[in-house]
């Protein structure tokens, strides 16, 4: 399965989210500036090419040019790079490959290890700061939910989203929204079918 342009720009966004607008990360940012980090995962046909500058950091599936550093992984091994500790080990074990500049690697997981991922601050601007913040704080005590009982904690977070938030539709307005989502479909079905005709006169 290869990158989408949808999963390429929804990674993008995270990234330049949680890394490009923390001030307190622009040191670390800079050692990155220029330079191009290709990461291949088994599990996806394509790459993920990662393009720094001072201003952003680019997600692209498709890239022509050469990349400074080539990382060869596993999806599953991903979450394990946010400990720069952890990396000597990983390429030790074979669950990391690295070809070309080893230091684009090393700063690149330096400055995933400095970051604070708060899934509040992506939510946020969808859903409302205090949906969010509680969605935050379940996702950063998931450990602890497992712990307690799965069950019941997925009970409570299901009737959190459904009844205070009225995030989550009920089982009408998900069999009314699959309706119009096919009803939708049949029409630009249609509308292709008119326009292919037309260009054929």
């Amino acid at each position: 399965m290869p990158f989408t342009p949808l999963m390429t720009a929804g990674i993008e966004s995270v990234l330049n989210t949680f890394l490009w607008r923390d001030r307190g990360l622009k040191a670390a940012r800079q050692r990155l500036m220029g330079k191009v980090l290709r990461v291949e995962l088994k599990e996806f046909a394509s790459p993920l090419v990662l393009v720094f500058s001072e201003q952003q950091i680019d997600v692209l599936g498709q890239w022509e040019g050469e990349a400074d550093c080539v990382v060869k992984t596993a999806l599953s091994t991903l979450p394990k790079l946010r400990d720069r500790q952890q990396l000597t080990a990983l390429i030790r074990s074979g669950e990391l490959e690295v070809e070309g500049d080893l230091q684009v690697v090393q700063n690149w997981v330096a400055l995933m290890d400095l970051a604070e991922f708060d899934p509040a601050e992506l939510l946020a601007p969808y859903i409302g700061d205090i949906a969010a913040e509680g969605i935050g704080k379940v996702i950063r005590g998931g450990s602890k939910l497992l712990k307690k009982g799965f069950s019941r904690n997925q009970q409570y977070l299901s009737e959190a989203i459904t009844e205070e938030w009225k995030m989550a539709p009920g089982s009408l307005e998900v069999a009314w929204f699959a309706e119009e989502t096919a009803a939708v479909e049949r029409q630009v079905e249609a509308l292709v079918a008119r326009l292919e005709k037309l260009e054929n006169k």
